[in-house]
């Protein structure tokens, strides 16, 4: 299969916002495993290391237990965050589908604070459409959260 057929059957989904806060303080509500607990969901195991493995436990549906298997992939303290998320099972169709994707965090200072961009990529149609639709709607609530608590501490 060629790079153009590989392209046109996957999906990421992408948020863009400029939040009010230094990097400093987003990365830290980024990368504290109880602050994660509060803007996403606990996370077993998670530390900012590259290669670091972790989970998420979230509503098992079908033949999927609901745990998230992650790896830190890249981490660039106060710029990036980069990890694997996989989770489903092979015999799932809809929720909880096999889903291998990536997750990319960037901050970048910005006069207005730190303009975050949240990449979730490799979704892959039409297996993973329930997923991503979810969590398009998922992620812009995470963002939110993460603003609120973010600015906490400020």
């Amino acid at each position: 299969m060629n790079a153009a057929a590989l392209k046109a059957e996957t999906k990421d989904i992408v948020m863009d916002e400029v939040l009010p806060h230094a990097p400093e303080t987003v990365w830290k509500v980024l990368t504290s495993a109880q602050l994660i607990a509060r803007w996403l969901m606990p996370p077993t195991g998670f530390e900012a290391v590259e290669g670091n493995v972790f989970t998420y436990q979230t509503k098992p549906g079908g033949h999927w237990d609901g745990v998230i298997h992650c790896r830190v992939l890249e981490v660039v303290p106060n710029r990036r965050l980069v990890y694997a998320w996989k989770g489903g099972d092979e015999r799932n169709v809809g929720y909880g589908a096999p889903l291998d994707t990536v997750v990319t965090w960037s901050l970048t200072p910005v006069e207005a604070g730190t303009r975050i961009q949240l990449v979730h990529a490799g979704f892959i149609m039409p297996r993973n459409d329930s997923a991503y639709t979810v969590m398009s709607g998922g992620w812009k609530k995470v963002i939110r959260q993460l603003d609120e608590i973010s600015g906490e501490d400020s």
